[in-house]
């Protein structure tokens, strides 16, 4: 029987597994996962503990083995590879730890970068990105290449980015990672505004402690498995 979805992310059973060699690796294992629209969730783990492999399931970028995935209603679990494709453009964003933005192109055009694949007219991709670069506080960086950025500026070009499509879900692997502990917490900062005041749900792997703190929910994974979870004070 199929089960109904009431949450933004609701998964049941939820597994992945793949063949390396002679040996059947399952990094996720009968995971069952609740998350409502609007919520910061972390996800902890030691390495090898399905973590970073939850949050790929999560963005649509891998397909499950096994169980249901729905997000938003939709049953991602169920979709086709172009399916899939076409979902993760329109639903996701994806924010990485080095952010990956292109050293060519100004903070403008690597914001804009995505907005070229979809038929928007000039002003309307300006519009749009002007707007996301407002959000995250750089308007007066916008001709500024990535090499003229501190670190912390180039995560929030990178996070314009992901959210230039106005996805519901942004998911995050190791987000402050490679930054020092003032622009981390900026950058935890608006990672919190933008789940509190623009609803957006966000999924963010992390092995600092600090991290997962600034977030609603902080889910423990052990070798595929849901251990346990902390919640923020109220």
């Amino acid at each position: 029987m199929t089960t109904e979805p009431t949450s933004f992310i609701r998964a049941r059973g939820l597994t992945k597994r793949f063949r390396k060699g002679s040996t059947d690796i399952t990094p996720l294992q009968d995971l069952d996962l609740d998350v409502e629209r609007g919520t910061f969730l972390a996800l902890m783990g030691p390495s090898g503990s399905g973590k970073t492999t939850l949050l790929n399931l999560l963005a649509g970028i891998d397909r499950t083995s096994g169980g249901e995935l729905f997000i938003d209603s939709r049953p991602i679990h169920a979709l086709g590879r172009s399916q899939l494709t076409a979902w993760r453009a329109e639903a996701v964003g994806y924010i990485f730890q080095l952010y990956h933005l292109i050293p060519v192109l100004t903070a403008f055009e690597n914001v804009e970068l995505p907005l070229l694949l979809h038929p928007l007219s000039r002003s309307e991709r300006q519009r749009r990105v002007e707007g996301a670069l407002a959000l995250v506080g750089l308007s007066d960086r916008s001709d500024h290449f990535p090499h003229q950025l501190s670190g912390g500026q180039e995560q929030r070009v990178a996070i314009a980015r992901a959210l230039i499509a106005d996805p519901a879900l942004l998911v995050a692997d190791e987000p402050t990672g490679d930054l020092d502990a003032e622009s981390a917490a900026a950058i935890l900062d608006l990672l919190g505004r933008l789940s509190r005041d623009h609803g957006k749900t966000i999924v963010m792997v992390t092995h600092d402690p600090r991290a997962a703190a600034a977030a609603d929910r902080c889910l423990h994974l052990e070798k595929g498995r849901l251990v346990g979870e902390t919640q923020a004070a109220p």
